[in-house]
């Protein structure tokens, strides 16, 4: 006889589950790394390991807290001060965006357990690059976050190795990041 699954409760905990691994692919990124090499642009791209978790918190903050829960933004950014949700400012440490990431992600599971099913639609903000009267899915706002944070723990990735030659895998098992004795 085949187990009967609670697809609705199934759903939340798969994307909670999904946008989490995300999460833990760009930590694994950015531990053990020195402010220095945080604020590094080894490439051209104005990218840094540290911008990448800052802009992460900030961005999955506005899409569950702000859009999808209607409560005030925890940073308020205009078009001046877009570009440094992208970097770490003087006196801005990692270990405070990390924290801030974390509770951001425990306000998330909040809001989306909290919801009465992933349908709930909300109108999306009056921006350029949004659609004039669109709306969006409880659904389709974790889906995106498993989109945004996957493709920045790519660049993440790159950024790592980049820097000090440390790979994914290699993250995974810190064993294999010590010289071999």
């Amino acid at each position: 006889m085949p187990t009967v699954v609670n697809a609705e409760h199934d759903e939340r905990e798969a994307l909670l589950n999904f946008v989490e691994a995300q999460r833990a692919a760009v930590r694994r990124a950015v531990g053990g790394l020195s402010r220095e090499q945080l604020t590094a642009r080894p490439t051209v791209s104005e990218l840094t390991l540290g911008g990448i978790v800052k802009h992460l918190a900030e961005t999955e903050s506005h899409w569950t807290r702000v859009i999808l829960a209607g409560r005030e933004p925890l940073v308020e950014r205009n078009m001046e001060t877009w570009a440094d949700s992208f970097r770490l400012l003087d006196g801005e440490e990692i270990d405070d965006y990390l924290k801030l990431w974390d509770e951001v992600a425990a306000e998330t599971t909040e809001v989306i357990s909290g919801l009465p099913d992933m349908e709930v639609t909300v109108p999306l903000p009056d921006r350029p690059w949004n659609p004039k009267g669109a709306r969006r899915s409880a659904r389709w706002i974790m889906l995106h976050l498993v989109e945004e944070i996957g493709r920045h723990a790519g660049h993440a990735d790159f950024l790592r190795e980049a820097t000090d030659g440390a790979t994914a895998f290699a993250l995974l098992n810190p064993e294999q990041l010590r010289p071999n004795d």
